[in-house]
């Protein structure tokens, strides 16, 4: 699994991209101190309201916190949610305010099945105002307008598309957010709720930077043998890009969940055989994979540190959890925990055992004709004593 194993699993918002511009977001970790620049240019958040208006959103529909501990900021919660809530901050919005004046009367969870999270919010005045966020592809599917400068226009889908290829393409993890009035009774959310008539407000294009020793560790693992697979939840554009700074993906072949589902177990066995790079894929995808890889022969060490991974963890021959920010159900399905959430541990491991079952080969080697010799002689000197008797 690419996040929190290949990558720290420390978003950041680099792109925040309306339907008239795109900002380009500073700053460092989840910490919120940093500005917008729009054509290369420093700008002020609050003379933008189509960028307020994002970073509000991205504020309320949202489950993070931000704690800053003696100069430090430290994240509770979701890694996506809190490099949202530190975009908002930058914006310089008032995060308890915001919240106060618009709480939260109901919610849809996030759920890799739907691919989106929505809340329900109430100003003081009984306006209710319905906030999605999640894939993309999927927001888009839930949109017919665009906002654009306090108005709403008709959703330009090529427009979009194109901000999201361009995002993915620099590795950018595509994070879109839209929005929808709703009857001030309204205190119930449903499904039907969001589905359609939605007005898309911005999209994120995220950042989770690889680990450099990680790189070098893939390396190593393909130049001794093993076969490195990433897996991830990331849009096939923004998996590609990853993917090509580990050294994977042959021929830029990146296959998603969608393609997987279409494919007869014959293909899918292929696929799982010579692609490298997975991405948008479900927890089902991975317990699949892993399924069909040790169909095939295969020794599976399958990483991870979500819920969601806890599945293939359990079944692969090598479940390895991350044991700094990995979840509880994901150590308690894996056999081994890494202590350093560090995918170079992994091939010190590999070196280590290998390095064992070198000395295993030899020592065996060794004893084998030694041992066999003197049993040799010793059937030997039965045989004798058997043919000529003492007397």
């Amino acid at each position: 699994d690419k996040t929190g194993t290949l990558t720290h699993n420390e978003l950041m918002v680099q792109t925040v991209v309306t339907a008239r511009d795109s900002y380009a977001v500073t700053g460092s970790g989840y910490a919120p101190v940093g500005e917008f620049h729009l054509n290369d240019e420093p700008v002020l958040a609050n003379r933008h309201s189509d960028l307020v208006t994002a970073a509000r959103a991205a504020v309320l529909c949202n489950d993070a916190e931000l704690v800053d501990m003696d100069g430090h900021w430290h994240l509770q919660g979701n890694p996506t949610d809190g490099a949202l809530m530190a975009v908002g901050m930058k914006a310089g919005l008032d995060v308890q305010l915001e919240q106060a004046l618009r709480p939260r009367t109901d919610l849809i969870p996030f759920e890799s099945v739907h691919k989106f999270m929505a809340t329900l919010n109430h100003d003081h005045e009984g306006h209710g105002l319905i906030y999605v966020k999640g894939a993309p592809e999927r927001i888009l599917e839930m949109c017919i307008f665009q906002r654009s400068n306090e108005s709403e226009d008709a959703l330009d889908r090529d427009y979009w598309l194109g901000q999201i290829e361009m995002m993915a393409s620099g590795a950018q993890r595509v994070l879109a957010i839209a929005s929808r009035a709703t009857d001030p009774d309204h205190l119930h959310l449903r499904f039907d709720d969001v589905e359609h008539d939605l007005t898309l407000i911005a999209m994120f294009g995220l950042i989770d930077p690889p680990r450099s020793e990680a790189i070098q560790a893939v390396n190593q693992c393909l130049a001794s043998g093993t076969l490195v697979k990433m897996i991830t939840g990331d849009h096939a554009t923004t998996a590609r890009a990853i993917g090509s700074q580990f050294g994977l993906g042959h021929d830029h072949q990146v296959l998603s969940g969608s393609d997987l589902d279409k494919m007869s177990d014959g293909d899918f066995s292929i696929a799982a055989r010579d692609a490298d790079v997975f991405a948008r894929t479900s927890p089902a995808h991975k317990l699949r994979l892993v399924e069909v890889l040790q169909a095939q022969g295969h020794i599976v060490a399958m990483t991870g540190d979500g819920v969601n991974d806890a599945p293939a963890l359990k079944r692969a021959d090598i479940g390895i959890a991350m044991g700094r920010k990995g979840t509880d159900a994901a150590r308690e399905a894996a056999e081994m925990v890494l202590t350093d959430d560090n995918f170079s541990s992994i091939m010190h491991a590999v070196e280590e055992g290998r390095t064992v079952y070198d000395n295993l080969r030899k020592s065996i080697l060794f004893l084998l004709p030694v041992s066999g010799g003197q049993a040799l002689t010793i059937l030997a000197a039965v045989m004798l004593a058997q043919e000529y008797p003492l007397t």
